[in-house]
């Protein structure tokens, strides 16, 4: 499932993987018939058998105005996660759908199985600090990745920090790490079950013993030390003041700050380097540049591809940084860029020449370079492309770059010259994704993680140093009782609503007969910018394997497929193309004989959980089943949350009139009808449906799903007698988990059998060995 929020400062490939592979929840004719006059399609036992829902009380008092129109909220109170009344509601809707999955049949096979192929050794891509390298691993079945630290590449591999030591549940984390320049100091970044809260502390990588230095309420940061070692920037909010099981509050986040951290010292001696209290909302964050010179600022409003950027030459200040602890004052930072016209990226600098990835000018983006002392005249590098898009820009091997482009969702690589950015050599790649580049602009090779979605992952060792570059396989993971020979995958185009071509990936066991017989997984995202590329996923795998499934990934608009013009293509009023994208993705699977409707799943999750939302109240009777993790449900109060204000730069803000407009059309919670009243027919109900949240989901906080899931039940099933829906609508509720980043081994893949169980026997799919 993907994040909501961008707001960090750009880290380097080897922090991050270059795009969050969509989570396989790290993460979708003829109409449905009553119960009560034919067999129900996708019932839980089989039979017209309804499921008793447990009441919830509906208060019709709370209503709210917007701009005129009156609106209720009769579960307003599900609102506050800790009232005993939510709490009641919450373990009801546990037992409720414990009982529903306890009747799928697959459920065990499918554990068994997912658990069988998730047990192999995964590498990620070694990068270097100081004179050690590092990488991570998993054993299989580890809860956490490991962080191991070598001599050299071939050298014996020594566990630096282990996660799996610091919880018994594997519900402690590691979100965030840097390395000081020197290798002495490992600054590290943990999150308790799931939630966006992080505590840094710190520790010397020689004997792996830690120092007194820990910094709380840390959020949406990186951690970037100065090159002198004596500390690190990073951004936090401010303390709530008050005791709380972190992650489980829904307080909105305001005033992010940038602090600097001296070794040694307790937080609360920290310099304060940046404050914006005219901006509340805003979020920020500080890096040092790879020469140790400068110190970058950016500030994002909301989750837009575009940021201010200010930059501090360390060397101009008499006192250096932690003179400021005694002058009280702020940096003094230069402000290079002061709108949120476009976004700018720190790819490379030689002196005050800075090299900048942007999108000014340029919505699939380029290279650019200016000198920040004469910002009058800035100069394309690499211009941009007519189709593809300009993904990523390393500096490495002095002048050299490694570029990455994405054409038509698959990902391209190329050396290039710094200077003039002239062509140097193409990367030999097949078709799949990039995955990590990590590099510095003073190494003389680069290490590439790739994957798609029939390689589990490859690491390739990239020699610069020859007149044409090595790009040999340095790691490659193995799925035991995997043969890939035995699947294909396609990419297809669909014409939506209006002609807009559409990209979509079909997998499935090879040379399938289109007969309209497949149970079909249909996956979407479709927001902020984020481009759901290829990626290995074990539990989609399975579905292939064991079920005759085939598995879809529609890249529908919203995202940054085709860069910034795509994005803005399903944003804001606009958003309604994301919906018509992803139905018109489930009519063409139908119609090319893949599928039909009784046997298509939809799921997504995050952004995507409102996409499925959206599209069951839009069109109940196109969907067998729906998946929706974490979704944005409310979407007239969403911006009243934790972080959810950022989201209004692509939702907008139902504050505002014409906003207002856009959002009640399709906001999942203020637009679930009865179909059978509707224009669909008598017999029509929703598809069986499983919302998923967490406990500690403080990005998308739960309270979406269980407004949701009290509405749905409400108006589809416990409202009325005789009711045709039948199709059950539960809600899977986890606990210590989070948005979905950081989650152990056991409960991935507990998750997995849950949902995939349930779609099974809604869609009446079989086990096969």
């Amino acid at each position: 499932m993907l994040l909501l929020h961008k707001s960090l400062p750009r880290l380097r490939r080897v922090l991050t993987p270059r795009r969050p592979p969509s989570k396989s929840f790290n993460l979708p004719c003829p109409r449905p018939r009553s119960l009560t006059r034919a067999a129900a399609m996708g019932s839980v036992a089989g039979d017209a058998v309804r499921l008793s829902y447990p009441p919830a009380r509906r208060d019709d008092s709370v209503v709210d105005a917007y701009h005129g129109v009156q609106i209720p909220d009769p579960y307003r109170w599900l609102e506050d996660p800790d009232s005993e009344e939510t709490k009641a509601f919450v373990e009801k809707q546990a037992d409720l759908a414990e009982s529903v999955l306890a009747g799928c049949g697959d459920r065990e096979g499918l554990r068994r199985e997912v658990t069988r192929l998730f047990d192999h050794p995964r590498h990620g891509a070694p990068f270097r600090r100081g004179n050690k390298y590092f990488h991570f691993h998993n054993s299989g079945l580890q809860a956490q990745s490991v962080l191991y630290v070598q001599d050299d590449l071939d050298g014996e591999a020594e566990v630096l920090l282990d996660p799996n030591t610091l919880s018994k549940d594997g519900t402690v984390s590691l979100s965030t790490y840097s390395i000081s320049e020197d290798g002495k100091y490992f600054a590290y970044g943990l999150s308790e079950s799931g939630s966006d809260w992080i505590t840094i502390r710190v520790m010397h990588i020689a004997d792996r013993q830690p120092t007194s230095d820990k910094l709380s309420w840390v959020k949406f940061s990186s951690i970037s030390w100065t090159h002198d070692g004596k500390g690190f920037f990073y951004g936090r909010y401010p303390a709530p003041g008050v005791d709380l099981d972190a992650g489980t509050e829904t307080n909105i986040n305001l005033n992010h700050q940038i602090y600097y951290h001296v070794m040694g010292s307790d937080q609360s001696e920290d310099i304060l380097c940046w404050k914006d209290p005219e901006n509340p909302k805003n979020s920020l964050g500080a890096s040092v540049t790879e020469d140790g010179k400068y110190i970058i600022l950016v500030t994002y409003d909301g989750c837009d591809p575009v940021n201010k950027l200010y930059y501090c030459e360390i060397s101009s200040l008499p006192q250096g940084i932690e003179g400021f602890k005694e002058t009280k004052e702020m940096l003094p930072f230069v402000k290079l860029i002061d709108n949120f016209d476009a976004q700018y990226q720190v790819v490379a600098n030689d002196g005050d020449e800075f090299t900048f990835l942007t999108n000014k000018n340029a919505p699939k983006n380029k290279l650019v370079r200016v000198n920040i002392k004469k910002p009058e005249v800035w100069t394309d590098v690499i211009s941009e492309h007519e189709r593809d898009v300009l993904e990523s820009v390393d500096a490495v091997n002095g002048n050299q770059l490694v570029v990455c482009y994405m054409s038509d969702v698959k990902h391209t690589l190329q050396i290039r010259d710094l200077i003039t950015g002239n062509l140097l050599h193409q990367l030999p790649l097949e078709i799949g994704s990039v995955s990590e580049i990590s590099c510095r602009r003073e190494d003389k090779e680069v290490f590439i993680g790739f994957t798609s979605f029939l390689s589990p992952g490859i690491t390739y060792r990239c020699n610069l140093t020859s007149t044409i570059p090595e790009m040999k396989v340095f790691r490659e993971i193995s799925v035991p009782g995997f043969d890939r020979t035995g699947f294909e995958v396609k990419q297809i185009f669909v014409p939506s609503k209006d002609g807009t071509k559409i990209p979509m990936f079909v997998m499935s066991k090879k040379d399938i007969e289109l007969d309209g017989s497949h149970p079909t997984l249909l996956y979407g995202y479709g927001g902020f910018n984020i481009s759901i590329t290829p990626s290995f996923s074990v539990s989609r795998l399975v579905l292939c394997k064991n079920m005759g499934s085939i598995v879809c990934i529609a890249n529908i608009r919203g995202g940054g497929e085709y860069g910034e013009e795509w994005h803005k293509a399903g944003a804001l009023a606009k958003k309604q193309n994301c919906f018509d994208d992803f139905v018109a993705c489930a009519e063409q699977l139908i119609a090319a004989g893949y599928t039909s409707n009784k046997k298509i799943c939809i799921e997504g999750g995050s952004n995507g959980g409102l996409l499925v939302a959206a599209c069951i109240n839009q069109r109940p009777d196109l969907f067998g089943c729906a998946l929706a993790h974490v979704g944005v449900m409310d979407m007239l109060r969403f911006h009243k949350f934790t972080i959810g204000h950022a989201w209004t730069t692509d939702y907008g803000c139902s504050d505002k009139e014409d906003e207002f407009g856009w959002l009640i059309k399709y906001s999942p919670l203020h637009n679930v009808r009865r179909p059978w009243e509707q224009s669909f027919g008598d017999n029509c109900q929703y598809p069986a449906t499983m919302l998923l949240t967490a406990d500690h989901d403080d990005r998308v906080v739960p309270l979406h799903s269980l407004k949701l899931l009290a509405t749905l039940q409400y108006v589809l099933c416990t409202s009325t007698e005789d009711s045709p829906q039948t199709n059950p609508i539960i809600g899977r509720i986890d606990r210590k988990s989070g948005h979905g980043a950081g989650r152990p081994t056991k409960k991935l893949i507990d998750e997995a059998a849950d949902r995939y169980s349930f779609m099974a026997k809604m869609l009446g799919t079989t086990w096969t060995e």
